[in-house]
């Protein structure tokens, strides 16, 4: 499964992958539309008042994986018809213009199973709309490419899919930084947001070396199952965790920081840094 972050005037909306098809998570298409605090209650209260829409909910609703502030988890997705039929029983200015990029995004779908490139090409755009700058996106864009192949080795090693990618991926994280990815995000002041959109270039770069290290390992050893790839994720982030030390002690600095770009866009924070 593909997990993507989608913008709908300024509220980030989680998407993913399902059946070749995109799926977005209810509760957030439902505080985009409402603003509400409670947006989980809200939908709550919607089932209430729409008896239809609550008899059909079984079949609008699907629990699919996404990543939460605890990590991945099931939450209520629905695909393009079912938010759809989701937005008749909320009343919001907003619902037209919503449709109109409902549909907008399901088109891209379309476009980006016909040219893969159209996908990297639209999220180096949403990264420039959001104040990255080219150097940052460059590094992010390479350290998702390291990822996916991490993700593919570990599948094709007889690793499932969930919980384990996320134990292992903690274990990377842990030996590289000295944190798991919840411990990481705590220490940004991050909740729901993504940790790596919030990583400065060198963050990135001990990252990507983890997980590399660890494709490479995990290659050369043949690790197979989830145990054997558990001690090659360690190996593979200790060396990231080395060579972030040695250049501590030469730099002074720490590597890990604190700030996150959630106030001040990453390219005026790198041209404040010059």
């Amino acid at each position: 499964m593909e997990a993507k972050l989608v913008v709908f005037q300024d509220r980030e909306i989680r998407r993913t992958l399902h059946s070749g098809e995109w799926w977005f998570v209810i509760v957030d298409v439902v505080a985009a539309l409402t603003d509400s605090v409670d947006p989980t209650g809200y939908v709550k209260d919607m089932r209430r008042r729409d008896a239809e829409l609550s008899k059909g909910w079984g079949q609008i609703a699907t629990p699919l994986l996404v990543e939460t502030a605890g990590g991945k988890q099931k939450v209520n997705c629905a695909n393009t018809e079912g938010i759809f039929r989701i937005i008749q029983s909320i009343p919001s200015p907003r619902a037209e213009p919503f449709k109109r990029w409902l549909a907008k995004v399901g088109y891209e779908r379309v476009q980006e199973i016909e040219d893969p490139e159209l996908a990297t090409a639209r999220t180096r755009e949403l990264y420039r709309a959001k104040g990255y700058s080219e150097a940052w996106i460059e590094k992010r864009m390479r350290g998702i490419a390291v990822r996916a192949e991490l993700t593919e080795e570990w599948r094709n090693r007889g690793v499932g899919e969930a919980p384990e990618y996320a134990i292992l991926t903690a274990e990377i994280s842990k030996a590289a930084f000295g944190m798991t990815p919840t411990e990481y995000k705590a220490f940004k002041g991050l909740e729901r947001e993504n940790l790596r959109d919030h990583m400065t270039d060198l963050e990135l770069i001990f990252s990507m070396l983890g997980e590399a290290a660890t494709t490479e390992i995990a290659r050369k050893q043949d690790a197979q199952g989830f145990t054997e790839n558990k001690v090659a994720a360690r190996k593979g982030g200790r060396i990231a965790g080395e060579a972030r030390e040695k250049l501590e002690i030469e730099t002074g600095e720490h590597v890990s920081n604190a700030e996150n770009f959630l106030a001040e866009p990453e390219s005026k924070k790198r041209l404040k840094g010059k």
